[in-house]
């Protein structure tokens, strides 16, 4: 019970899961997504050890690694397995916090006379999701949420790392201060001007002299950070799935870059429709709604434009949203402009729970939201390509 903080990180999840049904693919670099001129979404470790990561331009992962395999980003098949292996999070305990598609938080503390210590709880977590998913996560079990996100990553890949409350000191001072949880690239590069490089050198410098130095709030948090002091508690509604740490983002968005520019209205309303149906569907998953859309576009020169609107009701349905997409970009009366990026974005929102629609009189009593709901279904069932819009069928 000394460490009942679990950190769950799927290993290179988004390639793991694109490259599951195809075994040739194994042990060959990976690249998901990006297209010909656009930004990729993921590689697994075999890219990465040629200096591919992912939001990485697709033009410069493929110099890195010219003989990487480039597959599409399925994002309904991403949801739907995040959306199955939280399930088994939640089987273990209510206590879950969850930080993105690919990671959540859980404290076991209420579950281990039923299932047994946070260590045997870490290695039938990962049992289950190899065995019902086909993917492998890495685990950290600690004291705290910023020790145990330390640990996972030490784990990685495939493995568990427990750190109990005797070792944490060990454990964190030899680590680079960039290291800790909720660190960035500039607080990083901020602390090492200061000659304050690993974790250790913030620990012993006196409280007074670190506050002096970046301020009283980043002070105290670093110091408590840099000896395993991190207060927080899991916190099942602080992070959503489209979050990535503190409070939840509010909004939902997806974009692609056309492998050539594009001044043709229906192939980019087309577009549009797609990215739109990417979104809602993360969406259903989520359970959320949203009433303001959004679209971007980015012309030949990248310059880059966004138009939003604010719709009468919340909605998670993939025909109201696009509609409210396609308004958008007519107002923007670009006619034969050239376009390289178009993106959809949904913003503002909230629990599907709390939205009431309001019903008109004489309309059907099976809608869009019903078809949609079919449509997840059915993908969920037989894949993300079994039912789409007739348009996308040739796109």
């Amino acid at each position: 019970m000394a460490t009942p903080i679990l950190h769950v990180d799927m290993d290179a999840f988004y390639a793991s899961v694109a490259t599951r049904d195809r075994p040739e693919l194994r042990d060959v670099p990976v690249i998901v997504g990006g297209g010909y001129r656009g930004v990729i979404l993921a590689a697994n470790y075999a890219a990465r050890a040629y200096g591919v990561r992912s939001g990485m331009p697709s033009t410069r992962a493929r110099r890195l690694c010219p003989h990487a395999v480039r597959v599409p980003a399925d994002h309904d098949l991403f949801s739907t397995v995040s959306a199955a292996v939280m399930e088994n999070f939640r089987r273990v305990t209510p206590q879950v916090e969850v930080v993105s598609l690919d990671e959540a938080f859980l404290d076991v503390r209420g579950s281990t006379r039923r299932l047994g210590p946070p260590r045997e709880i870490a290695e039938q977590l990962r049992a289950t999701i190899h065995d019902e998913q086909g993917i492998t996560c890495s685990v950290g079990v600690a004291a705290s949420i910023s020790v145990a996100k330390l640990a996972s990553r030490r784990a990685k890949p495939d493995g568990v790392l427990v750190v109990p409350p005797e070792d944490i000191t060990s454990f964190l001072h030899p680590l680079d201060v960039g290291e800790l949880y909720g660190v960035g690239e500039k607080t990083q590069a901020m602390l090492h001007r200061l000659g304050l490089v690993t974790v250790g050198d913030v620990a012993h410098t006196p409280l007074r002299t670190l506050q002096r130095a970046v301020g009283d709030g980043l002070g105290r948090m670093l110091h408590d950070l840099a000896w395993g002091s991190d207060a927080r508690e899991v916190s099942p509604g602080r992070v959503s799935v489209f979050g990535h740490g503190g409070d939840p983002d509010k909004s939902m968005g997806a974009q692609e870059t056309f492998g050539r520019d594009i001044d043709d209205r229906e192939v980019i309303l087309r577009e549009l429709l797609a990215l739109t149906a990417k979104v809602t569907g993360r969406m259903r998953v989520a359970g959320v709604a949203g009433r303001t859309v959004a679209i971007t576009v980015r012309f030949a020169d990248f310059t880059t434009i966004t138009r939003s609107r604010t719709i009468p009701e919340a909605t998670d349905v993939t025909q109201e949203i696009y509609r409210a997409a396609v308004r958008l970009y007519d107002a923007l009366g670009l006619q034969r402009a050239r376009l390289r990026l178009v993106g959809v974005r949904v913003e503002g929102l909230v629990p599907r729970t709390r939205v009431q629609r309001q019903g008109v009189l004489g309309e059907r009593e099976r809608g869009w939201s019903d078809a949609d709901r079919a449509v997840d279904r059915a993908t969920r069932r037989f894949g993300s390509a079994a039912v789409r819009p007739a348009s996308l069928i040739d796109r």
